[in-house]
């Protein structure tokens, strides 16, 4: 299984990654970073399958995906 990490102060909540992801893992965070920003991050742990098309999207490089 695979599973994301998303760099809090990186990104800027543009959304991209929640629309592409196939199994619709990636949620907001209930609390904003440094910017005001409510980043993106993984909802379930346990079912992401490591596709990388939220790592591929992110215009701010802010994912890592691991497998």
């Amino acid at each position: 299984m695979g599973k994301i990490e998303v760099n809090r102060e990186r990104c800027k909540a543009c959304g991209l990654c929640i629309s592409v992801c196939p199994k619709k893992l990636i949620i907001f965070s209930p609390g904003p970073n440094s910017q005001g920003f409510y980043p993106a991050e993984q909802s379930s742990e346990g079912e992401c399958t490591g596709c990388a098309l939220c790592a591929e999207i992110c215009p701010d490089v802010a994912i890592e995906v691991w497998r």
